[in-house]
C-alpha cells in the first residue's frame, strides 16, 4: 500500500505546475505524499537505531529531517526574509518538543503503558535546549536595554552563533563516544544500565526485517530528497491555502509551516514510540530541536553575512522567545526521570494548544 502512495509525489509535482490556482488541492496532495515517505524513513531509522543505537539513529534522522528546514531557510535568507526564517525555526523547535513528543508519549503510553528511556541522554538534550533559550534571551535583552544597536547586535549574534556551533560539535563527539561505549558493553555481554541496553531489550527484532546500515542510509537519503521536494511545494502553497482558510500570518508561520515542514520526521518519532522504542522517539524529537537551535540557527546567522542582503541576528521577538522558554521548561520537567506515560504526553500537547490559541489571534509573530 505504501509503495502505491509514492505516486502522490509525482502527482503533487504535476499539480503544482499545471494547477497553480488550486493551492488547497496541491497542499493536500503534497501533505499526503509525505505519509509513505515517512513510513520508509521510520523503517530506515529503526534499522540504523538497531545497529548504531537510538542516540545515533535519532541523530541521523534529525539531520536528514532538518535538511528540508535548512534548504527552505536558505532560500528565504537569500531573499532577506529573516522574520520568516526565525518564525519557522522557533515553530519547529516548539512543535518537536511539545506536539511531536506529546503525541509520541500518548501513542506509546496508550499501547504499552509506562515506557522507559535513557534519562541521562534526555537530560543532556534538555540542558542543550536551555542553553539555546539563554542564547535567544540575551540578544533580546540587550536590544531592550540598548536601543538602536544594530551593528553591536550583529556582532553579539555572530559570537553566540560560533559558541553554539562549538557546543553542538562537542555534543556530537560526546554522543558518538557514548554510543561506542554502549555497543562495546553489549558486545561483551554486559549491561551498564545505559538506555541503549534497555532499548535493545525492547525487542528490536519484532518490528519487521532490518536493513543493513548501507541500505538504510541510502533509503534515508533518498527519502529525505523527496521530503525536501514536497516541503518546498508545501511552503509555496501554504500561504495562499492558509488565506483561503482564514488563518493569520503569525499562526501560519509558527505552527502550520513548522508542522508541515517536519511532518515525516515527526511521524518517525511517533511510529518509534508505538513500537516501544521510546529512546529513539526521544532522540528524534529532542535531538531535532537541539539541532535546529544549536546548529541550523547559528549556521544561518553566519551564512547571512555572505548570501543575504544583510546579516541576520539572533534577536527573536518576545512572543517567540517566551514560547520557546515555556516549551523547554515543561519538556525538561517531563523528560527528566527516564519514564513516560500518556498523561505526560497530554500535558505537552496542552501547552502546545495553549500557545497555538494565542498565536491564532496575534497578527504578528513578534
Amino acid at each position: 500500500m505504501m509503495r502505491w502512495l509514492l505516486l502522490l509525489l509525482p502527482l503533487a509535482i504535476a499539480l503544482e505546475h499545471f494547477m497553480p490556482g488550486r493551492p488547497l488541492l496541491v497542499f493536500g496532495v503534497a501533505a499526503a505524499g509525505i505519509v509513505p515517505l515517512a513510513a520508509f524513513m521510520a523503517q530506515a531509522t529503526g534499522s540504523l537505531a538497531t545497529r548504531l543505537g537510538p542516540a545515533l539513529g535519532g541523530l541521523l534522522n534529525a539531520t536528514f529531517g532538518n535538511a528540508a528546514e535548512l534548504i527552505i531557510a536558505l532560500a528565504a535568507l537569500r531573499s532577506g526574509l529573516h522574520e520568516m526564517v526565525k518564525a519557522s525555526i522557533a515553530g519547529t523547535i516548539i512543535g518537536n518538543i511539545l506536539l511531536v513528543l506529546g503525541i509520541a508519549m500518548v501513542a506509546g503510553g496508550a499501547r504499552h503503558g509506562e515506557q522507559r528511556y535513557d534519562a541521562r541522554n534526555a537530560r543532556m538534550q534538555a540542558t542543550m535546549l536551555t542553553l539555546a533559550v539563554i542564547s535567544l534571551i540575551m540578544p533580546a535583552a540587550y536590544e531592550a536595554i540598548v536601543p538602536n544597536s544594530g551593528p553591536a547586535l550583529d556582532s553579539i549574534s555572530a559570537w553566540i552563533a560560533i559558541a553554539l556551533l562549538l557546543v553542538y560539535a562537542a555534543s556530537i563527539a560526546f554522543t558518538v563516544a557514548q554510543s561506542r561505549a554502549a555497543k562495546a558493553r553489549r558486545s561483551n555481554g554486559g549491561n551498564g544500565g545505559n538506555g541503549d541496553d534497555h532499548e535493545d531489550a525492547g525487542g528490536h527484532g519484532h518490528h519487521g526485517p532490518q536493513w543493513s546500515v548501507g541500505k538504510a542510509t541510502v533509503v534515508l537519503a533518498a527519502v529525505s530528497i523527496g521530503i525536501i521536494w514536497l516541503s518546498e511545494i508545501l511552503v509555496g502553497t501554504v500561504e495562499p491555502a492558509s488565506q483561503e482558510l482564514g488563518l493569520s500570518d503569525a499562526f501560519t508561520g509558527v505552527f502550520v509551516l513548522a508542522v508541515v515542514g517536519g511532518a515525516a520526521e515527526q511521524a518517525t518519532a511517533i511510529v518509534a514510540a508505538r513500537q516501544n522504542r521510546m529512546d529513539l522517539a526521544m532522540s528524534i524529537a529532542l535531538g531535532s530541536g537541539v539541532q535546529l537551535a544549536l546548529m541550523v540557527a547559528p549556521l544561518l546567522v553566519l551564512l547571512s553575512y555572505v548570501i543575504g542582503p544583510h546579516p541576520m541576528g539572533l534577536v527573536f521577538g518576545p512572543g517567540l522567545v517566551l514560547s520557546i522558554l515555556f516549551a523547554v521548561l515543561i519538556t525538561g520537567q517531563v523528560a527528566s526521570d527516564g519514564r513516560t506515560d500518556w498523561l505526560r504526553g497530554v500535558q505537552l500537547i496542552a501547552v502546545y494548544l495553549i500557545l497555538g490559541a494565542v498565536f491564532f489571534y496575534v497578527p504578528d509573530v513578534s
